[in-house]
């Protein structure tokens, strides 16, 4: 175990902008890919479910997030496939712990998106930095009141991705700690 904080990382928003125009993204490259959440909802043998889901990454990433001073770790969907399908095209490592999700997509009773609760048990008290586009007002002022460190919660606009200022501010909070 680590002292360095967590850096629990979104797939779909931060790292795939997926609700953009690809012209309008400098440095992306687009991507089909199969990932089993997106196919468990997709008609077997649909014209969709063969040609997959268009994906956008930036090559770049990997290196800025593994310079941040943070632990890595995926909070996604996506779980252990983002170790296989992402990792590869934005140059992170292709081990990542994953955060694997009891129930995914399940309504909670108090209107909390769906992993906060989950993924605050899995922090287990470290100090965390939650990188999504998901979460509201409400899921911070939970994870504020019931985590035991320090944790930010850094929400970024699924149609523009991690923008310089997402890791300035990732940096900041960890060199504040």
């Amino acid at each position: 175990m680590t002292d360095r904080p967590l850096l629990l990382l979104d797939v779909d928003g931060p790292l795939n902008p997926f609700r953009s125009r690809l012209s309008g993204l400098r440095g992306y490259t687009s991507h089909r890919m199969w990932p089993e959440p997106w196919l468990t909802h997709q008609r077997p043998g649909s014209r969709r479910a063969r040609r997959g889901v268009r994906v956008r990454l930036h090559p770049g990433h990997g290196a800025r997030l593994t310079a941040l001073p943070y632990e890595l770790v995926w909070a996604t969907a996506w779980m252990h496939q983002a170790n296989e399908m992402i990792s590869p095209h934005v140059g992170l490592p292709g081990d990542l712990p994953v955060i694997e999700w009891p129930e995914m997509f399940a309504r909670d009773p108090d209107g909390l998106f769906w992993k906060t609760r989950p993924l605050l048990e899995w922090a287990a008290g470290r100090p965390f930095a939650w990188v999504d586009d998901m979460f509201t007002h409400r899921d911070r002022v939970y994870a504020t009141a019931r985590h035991d460190a320090p944790c930010l919660l850094l929400h970024v606009d699924p149609r523009r991705g991690l923008r310089p200022a997402d890791f300035t501010a990732l940096t900041e909070w960890a060199d504040r700690l």
